[in-house]
């Protein structure tokens, strides 16, 4: 068979000498199959690895359920972790997920990590204004007046 058949008509040129033969086997590799069993031989094989444990439509309920809140699996906090999100995904469906896989399932349906943002619930927001506004000026002034000396 030509080279031309199988798709090769200046498109895929060979590797240059001063690749690795790592390079260079797998491309010649491919062509030799291509013109021993023509170009059908070179499609892919299909997915490799397991087929997911929950279906599209499980999924798609997936995405949904933690707009519930964690507080309906007996969590105090409304906060979701890849664990609370494992022990959802068994008590739903009785599909176990390693704890630190369920990112990828999450990342798959769209979620993003995110994390609170610690603040201390004696926070008093009008001292912290107070403190910007007057006391941080006037102490940077106090340093690059030191500075200057």
């Amino acid at each position: 068979m030509p080279p031309s058949a199988c798709g090769n008509e200046g498109k895929a040129k060979p590797p240059s000498p001063a690749r690795s033969k790592w390079f260079a086997k797998p491309w010649l590799a491919g062509v030799k199959q291509c013109r021993s069993r023509g170009k059908a031989s070179l499609k892919k094989a299909g997915r490799a690895g397991r087929k997911p444990r929950l279906s599209a439509q499980d999924r798609q309920r997936l995405e949904k359920l933690p707009l519930r809140g964690p507080e309906l699996l007996g969590y105090e906090t409304p906060l979701w972790t890849c664990p609370r999100v494992a022990h959802l995904i068994a008590q739903e469906w009785g599909v176990r997920y390693h704890p630190g896989h369920v990112w990828k399932l999450l990342i798959g349906l769209g979620w993003s990590p995110q994390r609170p943002t610690g603040r201390a619930r004696e926070r008093n927001e009008e001292q912290i204004a107070h403190w910007k506004k007057k006391v941080w000026p006037a102490l940077k002034k106090k340093l690059s007046a030191r500075g200057a000396s």
